[in-house]
């Protein structure tokens, strides 16, 4: 299965370093967030708003080393507000996750036009 985390390339730029990616919500709350590719544009305009450019990671789970877990999304930012749907459910990586199980790295750019993120 494909499922697909947002960074920062500067982030995902350390992960290279690193020969590992951890983004900083795994010290924090004990897993990476990630989506389905529908959620997707959701979470970037939702909680990546002050962003011009992201970096996408297409990760496939069969090669991943970390455990992957369908959960109710959890909100970090708390006073953001969002258009989640509460009972989705969203993959959560516990532990870093392997360079060899990200297939394709996206980078994304708001529309101009809209200032949003558009994933196709």
């Amino acid at each position: 299965m494909i499922i697909f985390h947002l960074t920062t390339a500067e982030d995902w730029q350390k992960a290279e370093k690193l020969g590992k990616y951890k983004a900083p919500s795994l010290e924090r709350e004990g897993f990476i967030h990630c989506s389905t590719k529908p959620q997707v544009t959701i979470i970037a305009n939702t909680f990546y708003s002050e962003y011009c450019e992201l970096t996408l990671l297409e990760i496939d789970t069969e090669k991943l080393i970390s455990e992957v877990r369908w959960e109710s999304p959890v909100h970090p930012n708390s006073h953001v507000s969002h258009k989640i749907n509460n009972n989705d459910k969203f993959p959560h990586v516990y532990g870093a996750i392997n360079l060899e199980a990200i297939i394709q790295i996206i980078p994304l750019k708001k529309k101009s036009s809209q200032s949003q993120f558009v994933i196709t």
